[in-house]
């Protein structure tokens, strides 16, 4: 499973063992037993990867040969393409605007597209951004 969670300064992505039922229904136990509003529902998320990444063919055929429909890849501009998955968005709050995407895919999707964020995160950091 892949949890991508969004505050107001951006995003971080993580890559669970846990299966996404599991981890939604543990969401919702405690939203309950802290008599917490929580709102589940599907969706989509998007992140941008710098094209210079190393693994974007192999992501972009994986999308479109095992999981079409669930990982779309469009380019932003000549250094950006943005990568949207579908999947659930978890949020306690009223606006919307933080929360928690999950997504479930093939292991090899799953594992493919965190290389390729750490790889992202890592030259946005030698870059300084």
């Amino acid at each position: 499973m892949l949890k991508l969670t969004y505050t107001e300064n951006g995003f971080w992505l993580e890559h669970l063992t846990q299966t996404m039922e599991t981890w939604v229904n543990s969401r919702v136990l405690v939203a309950l037993r802290a008599a917490m509003p929580l709102t589940v529902e599907p969706s989509t998320a998007s992140f941008l990867l710098p094209v210079q990444v190393s693994g974007l063919d192999e992501l972009e055929a994986l999308a479109n040969h095992q999981h079409p429909g669930t990982i779309a890849m469009d380019p932003c501009d000549a250094e950006y393409i943005e990568v949207c998955l579908s999947g659930t968005w978890v949020m306690s709050d009223d606006e919307g605007n933080e929360g928690v995407f999950v997504t479930r895919l093939n292991d090899e999707a799953e594992l493919l597209i965190y290389k390729l964020w750490q790889s992202a995160e890592s030259i946005a950091w030698v870059n300084g951004d």
